[in-house]
């Protein structure tokens, strides 16, 4: 009897260390598995989700924001991908006083048909202002270093790299930047919107599980970001916008496991600060009927650019 006891007590040993190494290659692969706790989001409420190990966890179990390779959550609460091109502009968001612009920057895989995206920078556009973040190109990555690169109308910002530093224009006492860290910094338009940015890079170790080929002098630091709105309208347009606007109805596949959203050419721009795309709503100021609908930040779901697959958001 204790000898059956014994080879049993073995085989759960046995079985529990292969779950275990299972887990930890899992969590290697794809990063730390959290639940979605928040249950006005019920397209995700409850369900595990895998948050890459890169990735700061007070982000990656909360709905919304376009994050890693790039991804988004939509203000209706499903995850997509929009692939985008390297070295080209898009509208993420549209409506009449507020018109954010994405760059892509990117790396082309022989083996496939289309280029890993990252967003490098955001040109918005609000009242008659215009508002730049960015990342510096940088061949080595280092926590100690800002990599941000701010601008309001046309002038560079200096930001000092202390915790809690804030830098206002002192003819628009409305806007607010604030350093959070050294590499992330929260944007605040009162009344319009709210963005938290935070630098990162493509690690050697996410570039040799994805086959990004990264190189020795660059290191594709790109933007994570998260996004709060305060009165958007009804009518509100672009990759993410879209999905805040009250006549829309998702086209992504629910269940498949990496859904892509298409349209290049629809939210395609000249450039960064241009209202060129064909969704385009802003005008500059207000328009009537505005919803002010207040709308949580779209905090990150990072999963790592798994597979490469695109851009990440949600409402």
């Amino acid at each position: 009897m204790g000898r059956v006891m014994v080879r049993l007590c073995f085989s759960v040993l046995l079985l529990l260390t292969v779950a275990v190494s299972k887990g930890d290659a899992a969590i290697a692969k794809y990063g730390k598995k959290v639940k979605c706790q928040n249950k006005a989001y019920p397209d995700c409420y409850h369900l595990n989700l895998y948050c890459p190990s890169d990735c700061p966890h007070y982000y990656c179990d909360k709905p919304g924001a376009v994050c890693q390779d790039p991804r988004f959550i939509g203000g209706d609460g499903i995850t997509f991908y929009f692939h985008g091109k390297k070295d080209q502009d898009f509208c993420l968001v549209s409506d009449s006083n507020l018109h954010i612009n994405a760059h892509f920057i990117g790396k082309r895989n022989e083996n496939m048909t289309r280029d890993f995206t990252w967003v490098q920078s955001l040109g918005i556009l609000f009242d008659d202002h215009q508002l730049y973040i960015g990342t510096k190109k940088t061949a080595t990555w280092d926590d100690s270093i800002d990599q941000l690169a701010l601008a309001f109308d046309g002038e560079p910002i200096y930001l000092p790299g202390g915790q809690g530093v804030n830098w206002q224009p002192s003819m628009s006492p409305g806007v607010s930047i604030t350093r959070l860290d050294t590499n992330a910094v929260s944007i605040e338009v009162e009344g319009n919107f709210k963005i938290k940015a935070v630098v990162v890079p493509i690690t050697e170790k996410d570039s040799r599980i994805h086959n990004y080929g990264v190189t020795e002098d660059d290191c594709l630091a790109h933007l994570d970001l998260s996004f709060k709105f305060y009165s958007l309208s009804g009518d509100v347009n672009g990759v993410l916008g879209q999905t805040y606007a009250s006549n829309y109805v998702s086209r992504v596949k629910v269940g498949v496991a990496m859904p892509v959203l298409g349209g290049e050419k629809k939210f395609g721009t000249s450039r960064l600060f241009a209202t060129d795309c064909a969704v385009t709503q802003f005008t500059g100021h207000v328009a009537g009927g505005d919803s002010s609908k207040n709308y949580e930040y779209a905090n990150l779901n990072c999963a790592s650019g798994m597979d490469g697959r695109g851009v990440v958001c949600k409402r």
